[in-house]
């Protein structure tokens, strides 16, 4: 039973200091073209923008003017057909229930708008990314044709997809591969076995040996028996 707490402490601890989808590429990255809150930044048409935002750290492509391309959930355009609302500031309300229903546009808000109150890094990846940087001109391009509805995945196919095929020319996520191995320490570790076993004969003894509670039971301790 002891050994049972410990793991449920571990993994409480490690996903608790995991922050959901938070961007590690930066960690190394110099801070030089960093914009204070309440500054304008010096930016490039073509510039990969960086934000902190709630529990994620979000992107964009600044397209000039003021203006930031990005794909960013949202769950109003199901809710309604309104354009002068569903322009609004998309909070993160809204950004939530985007996620959960997996509707996203690529749209284009002002810099402070992307912002969101948050400070703003400037070409963080740049130093991280294999591949070379394409020329700024053909990034905002790149950005400016994809506006509009597109496919969302909050593992898959996020915000940091976006900007590093639309920079580097190849989709990738630093954040999605944080959350998956995670996940993967998780599963592969033996102890998990044992705890949805535990967890399944409680669930029998309070329901019953339906096929509802027995067969999930079963099927998901041996699968994790099988990948660890």
């Amino acid at each position: 039973m002891l050994q049972l707490v410990t793991f449920i402490l571990e993994k409480l601890c490690l996903l608790s200091n995991f922050k959901l989808l938070k961007s590690s590429w930066s960690d190394d990255v110099d801070r030089e073209r960093h914009a204070q809150r309440g500054s304008l930044p010096l930016l490039r048409r073509g510039d990969l923008l960086e934000v902190p935002r709630t529990l994620f750290t979000h992107y964009g492509i600044y397209l000039g003017d003021n203006k930031v391309a990005h794909l960013i959930p949202d769950i109003l355009p199901v809710l309604t057909n309104d354009k002068k609302l569903i322009s609004s500031v998309i909070t993160n309300k809204r950004l939530i229930f985007g996620c959960i229903y997996r509707c996203a546009t690529v749209r284009v808000d002002t810099l402070e708008d992307f912002a969101y109150g948050s400070n703003i890094l400037i070409n963080p990846l740049d130093k991280m990314m294999k591949n070379q940087t394409l020329p700024n001109e053909d990034v905002a391009k790149r950005a400016e044709k994809h506006i509009g509805v597109i496919p969302y995945s909050l593992l898959w196919y996020n915000c940091e997809h976006f900007v590093t095929y639309c920079r580097y020319g190849s989709a990738a996520s630093r954040q999605t591969e944080k959350f998956c191995e995670c996940l993967k320490s998780i599963i592969r570790d033996q102890r998990s076995v044992i705890v949805s076993g535990l967890l399944g004969m409680i669930a029998v003894v309070c329901f019953g040996t339906a096929s509802s509670t027995t067969l999930p039971t079963i099927l998901i301790t041996f699968t994790l028996w099988m990948a660890g």
